[in-house]
């Protein structure tokens, strides 16, 4: 948290974008287009094309062109002119080994964006600040799956499991297309509840290869995605270390993001509190928590990082969080990362709000508290929200 708390509102959005644009590109590559004049490949039950996706040979290596596309934040820039790749998209390239290390290079007149992983930690350089963000990722789990020793899912476990997904969500058949010149499916899955400001999400494969193609996050409404990363052309070889294995520039900052995300150790008692009794006990300011909040029933009250609360509202995908904890007041009353945003006012107070398509969190601080909430909804229900915060 406290590092968290240090960082400018700039870097942590290039943070925020960084770690999606991560998760898609360790993953998947996400193409510009699909439905061209390529192949595509024959109709085929939606578990039997996953089965044959998972079963496929593993790739030597993956080399694409990308195009990532940020349509996340407002229309006009947010934090001034010279804003990071991640934040307002750009182009570039991607290389994955089949050893699970790559690597995504974006550029934009701002300056390029690097992210670099292997099997222990992620790198991401945003050379429009000149700084480096680290986090050590954690330890790969043993288990004793049959997929320890290669073998795929059968289709009998695919099938459980869309049967228990389907609970939850709306999942499409397997569309045959083609993407990138390769013969793909396509699969659309949007929640079956309340899913905020999520409208639903697109996943596609390469055929024969098995690897995923496209990643892309549509908002409510909305016929573009809101994040999408990119590829305009994919081949499949052999892919050297050189690719992969690139150092930051010397001199820039370095912020280590991993002992932000490590367990509290030592004697800190506050750190399994649950129940709104327990937490308002271990920690040291009113714990604000109402049993319900702009109609949605309050869900869970916990200690998070020592003296924090976090309380939750409503469920899913339509839940509100928020987080509660002592004001810093040696830091003064703007000092919230937060605080470079434009500023709403919430019934005297003024707090500081970043608005996307996909959801809402506002920052504020009462009677030396601050807080902190965020959920999938629109800024005029966040603020609505905020507000019966008393």
């Amino acid at each position: 948290m406290k590092i968290l708390r240090t960082l400018s509102t700039r870097r942590l959005i290039v943070l925020a974008v960084a770690v999606l644009a991560v998760a898609a590109g360790g993953a998947a590559i996400a193409v510009a287009a699909s439905g061209g004049s390529g192949p595509t490949p024959p109709p085929k039950p939606i578990a039997q094309a996953i089965h044959d996706a998972l079963a496929a040979p593993n790739s030597a290596g993956i080399t694409a062109k990308i195009r990532f596309t940020n349509r996340l934040f407002p229309s006009g820039s947010l934090l001034g002119g010279n804003a990071s790749a991640l934040m307002t998209g750009a182009t570039g390239r991607l290389w994955l080994t089949n050893d699970g290390r790559g690597r995504v290079e974006l550029q934009s007149d701002a300056g390029d964006v690097q992210v670099v992983w292997n099997q222990n930690k992620v790198t991401a350089y945003d050379a429009s600040s000149n700084t480096v963000y680290t986090f050590d990722l954690p330890a790969p789990t043993t288990t004793s799956s049959s997929q320890d020793n290669g073998a795929p899912p059968s289709l009998t476990q695919i099938g459980d499991f869309l049967t228990k997904l389907g609970q939850h969500a709306d999942v499409s058949g397997a569309q045959p297309t083609d993407i990138a010149g390769q013969p793909a499916y396509n699969v659309k899955v949007s929640p079956k509840h309340d899913g905020g400001l999520l409208g639903y999400a697109e996943l596609a494969w390469d055929a024969q290869h098995g690897v995923p193609l496209r990643v892309a996050i549509y908002a409510q409404g909305s016929s573009q995605p809101v994040l999408e990363l990119a590829a305009t052309e994919v081949s499949y070889g052999s892919v050297p270390s050189s690719a992969v294995d690139v150092a930051p520039p010397a001199g820039a900052k370095t912020v280590d993001l991993s002992s932000a995300a490590k367990p509290q150790t030592g004697t800190d008692k506050t750190s399994s509190a649950t129940g709104l009794a327990a937490v308002q006990a271990a920690v040291d300011f009113p714990v604000i928590a109402p049993d319900t909040l702009v109609g949605l029933p309050r869900q869970d009250v916990r200690t998070v990082k020592g003296n924090n609360a976090l309380v939750v509202y409503g469920q899913g995908l339509g839940a509100i969080v928020v987080l509660e904890r002592k004001t810093d007041t040696t830091a003064g009353q703007q000092a919230g990362p937060m605080a470079a945003l434009p500023s709403v006012s919430l019934d005297g107070l003024t707090g500081h709000e970043l608005a996307t398509q996909l959801g809402t969190a506002i920052e504020w601080q009462r009677n030396g508290v601050s807080f902190v909430l965020a959920g999938s909804l629109p800024p005029a229900a966040a603020e609505s929200a905020a507000r019966a915060l008393k």
